[in-house]
């Protein structure tokens, strides 16, 4: 393998990795730390079959709680449903990060953008797949609201799921961009060219 296709392989492992990382340990932390009401439920457990509910805990008074819940759907608590949404979520799960596997052998060494879009998106795919395998359903904890309006609740795994999604729509852009260029420049000569025959009055 040549050492700018390794570059891409390395960059991709390593942020793949430390985001699923980052995402579990987060979650970890939320499931062991984050108060419920009533207090020492078995978390997750009682918080999946609603014995109990997270407690908001204020980061930014007004706008930013960590609160602890599981999500049963998919990234922003969307799709919740029954078992069988489960299994599909996870089919899904499973054929992104094989889909970002794929697209990174094809996308070219330059590609930078779409490295780390890629494997923002793996890592995230990943992270939510590990815990509706294990659990069954999502740990979620990151509570954004304004007034009395409350954003779903998200994780990490969702964050750079979000973040990657985001940089493939630059990488897209940006490929989209010679082509655009190209062809305004191809109807230029055309236009130029017509003219000298005479075809088009100046």
């Amino acid at each position: 393998m040549e050492a700018e296709a390794r570059k891409k392989w390395i960059l991709y492992s390593v942020v793949t990795f430390l985001s699923l990382a980052a995402d579990q340990a987060t979650k970890i932390w939320a499931r062991a730390t984050l108060p419920t009401q009533p207090a020492n439920c078995d978390v997750p457990y009682d918080l999946m079959s609603h014995k109990c509910m997270g407690v908001a805990k204020p980061v930014i008074d007004g706008y930013w709680d960590w609160r602890l819940s599981q999500n049963p759907g998919s990234a922003f608590g969307l799709f919740a449903g029954t078992s069988f949404a489960r299994v599909i979520l996870s089919l899904v799960g499973i054929a992104a990060v094989i889909g970002m596997f794929y697209m990174l052998r094809k996308a070219r060494n330059d590609q930078k953008i779409l490295h780390w879009a890629l494997a923002l998106v793996a890592g995230g795919a990943i992270g939510n797949l590990v815990d509706r395998v294990y659990f069954g359903q999502v740990t979620d904890f990151i509570l954004w609201h304004y007034g009395t309006h409350e954003w779903p609740v998200f994780n990490v795994a969702d964050v750079v799921l979000v973040v990657g999604v985001g940089l493939m729509f630059i990488d897209i852009q940006k490929e989209n961009k010679p082509k655009k260029e190209a062809a305004k420049l191809a109807k230029k000569k055309q236009m130029e060219k017509a003219r000298e025959q005479g075809l088009v009055k100046h």
